[in-house]
């Protein structure tokens, strides 16, 4: 690990400022991921700076939505009382996703900016264009049973690991950020990117741009809605396959859904096609299969995943089944 410099900001404009004065900041938020990077050479900031001190604040908004602050921890968002009542749908996917240790240190901006788990990134000997632009992707061809069916490119085949995001995807969140030329807001299906030709960009920041918020829009949800992980063990572990859904039937027929996907793509996987075919069609186990089956219609598996397709109409189905049960 290189040597950095540390600094502390008490605000968002300090936070930047200091960005500014070094090309190679990074911003520090609980280091649940970033640290480990370092510890592996995959980041090497010059300097640190320190946003813990940035607003956590959980406030309810004037529209009936929910401000977080950027800095809040994942454990107070999961346990808060606004969070656990009007959407519990991403309470559930935040105690799905890490040990009760790493949810006190993690914050909620850290989590959208958390990098791939895949083994070929962590690697310093194989060839990864998200590490190293052009080197290539040795996961292509190598062990891929954990990448990407959805939306992947040659140029990269890995996840994004957040299950709190696949929560906020589905709950149309909107992600406030803040930089040198002002503030903006990002719907968080534009936040993330997918692969492309540029696997190294993975979000649509542009340095030294800093995540201050995200809001909950006010808009009727159902808090009929579940998040279900489908992972190697039951302990803390990576989805290979999340469902985060919500939904809404009157009268045996699908009036409201929310559906997005973790663990199959380079970014939190809205399953806009499926929503489509069930909104205002009958609430029916045949529905929702019919659904899963033209979400998952362009996937494309690898050699060792092939079986995520199958596992995802079958999570899909078995959620919506149990919450119009």
């Amino acid at each position: 690990m290189l040597s950095f410099e540390y600094a502390r900001a008490d605000s968002a404009a300090a936070a930047i400022k200091l960005a500014l004065e070094n090309h190679d900041a990074f911003y520090l938020g609980g280091g649940t991921n970033l640290v480990d990077l370092m510890r592996e050479n995959i980041e090497q900031p010059r300097r640190l700076v320190d946003v813990t001190g940035l607003s956590e604040a959980i406030e309810p908004q004037q529209d009936g939505g929910i401000r977080i602050g950027g800095a809040a921890k994942n454990t107070a968002v999961a346990e808060h009382r606004l969070i656990r009542e009007r959407y519990p749908l991403l309470a559930r996917a935040i105690l799905a996703g890490a040990s009760a240790q790493i949810r006190n240190m993690a914050t909620v901006g850290g989590n959208l900016l958390q990098r791939t788990r895949c083994y070929y990134f962590y690697d310093e000997a194989a060839r990864c264009n998200k590490r190293n632009p052009g080197a290539g992707c040795d996961a292509v061809e190598g062990f891929n049973r954990i990448h990407a069916i959805l939306g992947a490119s040659s140029h990269c085949v890995a996840t994004h690991p957040s299950d709190m995001c696949v929560a906020l995807t589905a709950l149309d969140a909107l992600v406030h950020i803040e930089g040198p030329a002002g503030r903006r807001v990002v719907p968080i299906v534009e936040f993330h990117r997918l692969p492309g030709e540029s696997p190294q960009i993975e979000t649509v920041l542009e340095p030294p741009e800093l995540i201050t918020a995200i809001e909950l829009p006010g808009a009727a949800v159902s808090t009929k809605a579940a998040y279900r992980k489908v992972r190697d063990r039951a302990s803390y572990a990576f989805a290979l396959v999340s469902v985060a859904a919500a939904l809404e039937v009157r009268e045996g027929r699908v009036a409201t859904i929310r559906l997005a996907l973790g663990g199959v793509a380079h970014k939190p996987w809205r399953a806009a096609k499926a929503e489509a075919a069930l909104r205002g069609g009958p609430a029916t186990e045949e529905a929702f299969r019919a659904a899963a089956e033209r979400e998952l219609a362009e996937a494309r598996p690898l050699r060792d995943n092939a079986f995520k397709i199958e596992l995802a109409k079958r999570t899909i189905t078995a959620v919506l089944q149990e919450l119009a049960a």
